[in-house]
């Protein structure tokens, strides 16, 4: 069986080296090109030497056609103009395309979907299968838990270098949530408390963020109910998790119908209507 080829974008940084790991050690995978910014001190570097690995021969490129030729599916957690570029070239090329980018505007999101209109494209917010585990928890929870009684808050903690609040997880899990109580996220998510705000408002879910040191990510789902609490956690103690949960998903992806997809498609998780 031929192994299937995954491309790299944001190659020299610390999601694309791991990414660039995670292809080497699975043995059904190989890189295939990988993707730095103009200007970038890793254009020309071989990647295997570049993450900590025998060298392999293939070079860190600023050039999209040269990065991604002969690529069956790209990776990348990079930022949101940068994800939309991707998406467009890896749809005109017929290129699978697995998102960890977070922090998408309408039209970054509207230039997502309209690339899964013609190739296959899974986006997530977190790629650990054991967040996606969690979301579907947290969404059972919220749905057995009724809202009169049982309040919901979203606690998220990550790196200083981070630079959008809640993070792509935390909505991931208030989405969840939202499902669960059959409302929509956007006009019952509550992100900020300051001064006197009266008292909470039932039904709606809450949203906290922590920022400092190297977290690499802890969340937390509180449901909060008369008398009791339940907490639904995962803490992530190595990038690698998210990096081999976005090559098990270029790995289904390839060759699959285009289409928007989930990291729930990914690992069968079905959602419930």
């Amino acid at each position: 069986m031929a192994k299937v080829r995954i491309a790299v974008v944001g190659a020299g940084g610390r999601m694309g080296l791991n990414l660039i790991r995670a292809i080497d050690e699975n043995p059904d995978s190989q890189l295939s090109g990988a993707l730095e910014r103009e200007g970038s001190p890793h254009i020309g570097a071989d990647t295997g030497a570049l993450a900590g690995l025998p060298a392999n021969g293939i070079a860190v490129s600023s050039a999209m056609d040269t990065a991604l030729d002969g690529a069956e599916a790209v990776v990348d957690f990079t930022a949101p103009a940068v994800s939309a570029e991707i998406a467009r070239h890896a749809a005109a090329s017929g290129i699978a395309h697995v998102i960890g980018t977070t922090g998408f505007d309408a039209d970054g999101e509207a230039a997502i979907a309209e690339a899964a209109s013609t190739t296959a494209v899974v986006k997530s917010g977190n790629m650990s299968m054991g967040v996606i585990l969690l979301s579907v928890l947290v969404e059972e929870a919220a749905r057995a838990l009724e809202a009169a009684d049982w309040d919901i808050e979203v606690l998220e903690m990550h790196h200083r270098h981070k630079v959008d609040a809640p993070s792509g997880t935390a909505l991931l899990l208030g989405e969840a949530a939202a499902r669960g109580r059959q409302i929509g996220l956007a006009g019952n998510a509550v992100r900020t408390r300051d001064g006197h705000t009266g008292p909470r408002e039932a039904g709606t879910v809450g949203f906290a963020t922590l920022r400092g040191g190297s977290v690499v990510g802890d969340h937390s789902v509180i449901l909060a109910g008369p008398g009791e609490r339940v907490t639904l956690s995962h803490h992530a103690e190595d990038r690698m998790i998210f990096a081999r949960g976005a090559v098990r998903a270029a790995m289904w992806a390839t060759g699959r119908a285009p289409g928007l997809y989930s990291m729930h498609d990914v690992l069968g998780l079905a959602r419930r209507n």
